[in-house]
């Protein structure tokens, strides 16, 4: 890949390494440059947040899930950009204990295998040259990883910033910017994370503000310099099979945690998707082959989403004869009761027997590998699935068939098997709470 690149990373959550994206992107792009985002892991609000402000769709690159070959291509997306800017998900070391397909799932992991050099957010606030040597640690923790400067975030004053500047200079470590405390360009947030880009009618005016603070307490022509070229040659995509020709896709504000990669990948396929809002009481097209009900906040609206009959009416008539699957929000959705976090129940089409239940939240997040048990559409029917797990259902009921075989990132089985169910006219309904990321690789016999 000839695009230079770089990577926003930081030694741990809630430093503003979000902010600090949105800001360089949107400031970049103002500046006339065409900037590729990508988010590093398994997250979906964040890319939406990018590709707002980069007016292009982000792509999610994860070192656990995905094999070397999957990550150069989907790098592909930024061949005709003028920047690549990566945000890194937790630390940046951080990730699970074993390795997955070329990784931990650590954004380090991204960064070395771009050649993305790391820009850092360190959050200062409460110390002064302590934080060079954070900086140093994390420039010095693995070999072959350039760190390529710091941005200071929540500077006090004027002597405040003095102080961590002049230990970021005795360690020899680059300040790109220093930017003082200020909370109005925070983003809301919610129990998975930031509220939904499509849910702030304020976002293009957030953006403005990340841009306009970013470019006033950041050198953007040093930044733009530290970035790299790395790959040369994206590999071609090993695309995640389609589950149909034509695919009927739940997308509304409570159904919209769908990978940019994989509607690409069906896209590529000559599939055609065909979305519908369950949220308006609409129904899959007749024309679909199957029906996809992705993940997303169905506990926010589940009393609207009980009272949609045409909806439950339409895709019980449909999973007749034709395939639907679900993914967390929309496995709770296809089975037969939510409970609020209220207390109050709220029924659910109920082509599964699911339970769901939100009064006593229990979250539940991690990698997962799968073994599915039965033939299943698409991608769905390989061997080995990864994915990842994030929410705060507990299962009251799971009485179907179970649909695979479910660990855990250290190997360990998990309860959250997911559900099948055969319908008397041929059709298969199935979820899980897991959201699929890609096959795994081809196991290799001892």
């Amino acid at each position: 890949m000839t695009v230079p690149g770089l990577l926003i990373s930081a030694p741990a959550s809630g430093t503003g390494k979000t902010t600090m994206t949105l800001g360089l992107i949107a400031a970049f792009r103002a500046a006339g440059l065409a900037v590729q985002p990508f988010k590093c892991g398994p997250d979906y609000i964040d890319p939406a947040f990018h590709a707002a402000a980069a007016g292009r769709p982000s792509v999610n690159l994860d070192s656990w899930a995905m094999a070397a070959d999957r990550l150069a291509g989907l790098s592909g997306a930024a061949s005709d950009a003028d920047l690549v800017i990566a945000e890194g998900s937790m630390g940046l070391f951080d990730g699970v204990a074993r390795v997955g397909e070329t990784g931990t799932g650590a954004s380090a992991d991204v960064a070395g295998l771009m050649g993305w050099p790391v820009i850092a957010v360190l959050d200062v606030s409460g110390q002064a040259q302590t934080a060079a040597a954070v900086a140093a640690g994390l420039g010095g923790f693995r070999p072959g990883l350039r760190l390529a400067g710091v941005i200071l975030n929540k500077v006090a004053s004027p002597r405040h910033e003095a102080l961590v500047r002049a230990g970021m200079e005795a360690a020899g470590i680059a300040v790109l910017g220093a930017l003082p405390r200020r909370s109005a360009i925070a983003l809301p947030e919610r129990h998975l994370g930031l509220v939904q880009a499509e849910e702030l009618p304020r976002l293009h005016a957030i953006l403005a503000e990340a841009a306009a603070f970013v470019t006033a307490h950041c050198d953007l022509d040093a930044i733009r310099a530290v970035a790299r070229t790395g790959l040369t040659q994206p590999s071609p995509l090993a695309p995640v099979s389609a589950p149909g020709g034509r695919i009927a896709l739940a997308r509304d504000a409570a159904f919209s945690f769908v990978y940019p990669h994989l509607l690409a990948d069906w896209r590529a396929q000559g599939a055609t998707i065909l979305p519908f809002s369950p949220l308006a009481d609409e129904t899959p097209d007749a024309s679909a082959d199957c029906c996809w009900l992705p993940g997303g906040y169905p506990e926010l609206h589940a009393a609207r989403l009980a009272e949609a009959n045409a909806f439950r009416t339409g895709l019980t008539s449909f999973a007749k004869t034709r395939p639907v699957h679900g993914e967390c929000g929309g496995y709770m959705a296809l089975g037969a009761g939510l409970v609020a976090a209220d207390g109050s129940r709220h029924r659910m089409v109920g082509l599964l027997g699911l339970e769901t239940s939100f009064a006593k939240r229990r979250m539940h997040l991690g990698y997962r590998l799968a073994r599915p048990l039965h033939p299943l559409p698409g991608a769905l029917s390989m061997a080995r699935l990864r994915g990842h797990e994030f929410h705060y259902a507990t299962i009251l009921d799971q009485p179907d068939q179970p649909l695979a075989a479910v660990e855990d990132a250290n190997g360990d089985p998990v309860p959250e098997t997911g559900s099948c169910r055969q319908t008397a006219g041929g059709g298969r309904v199935s979820g899980t709470f897991f959201h699929l990321i890609s096959p795994a690789s081809p196991e290799v016999a001892p």
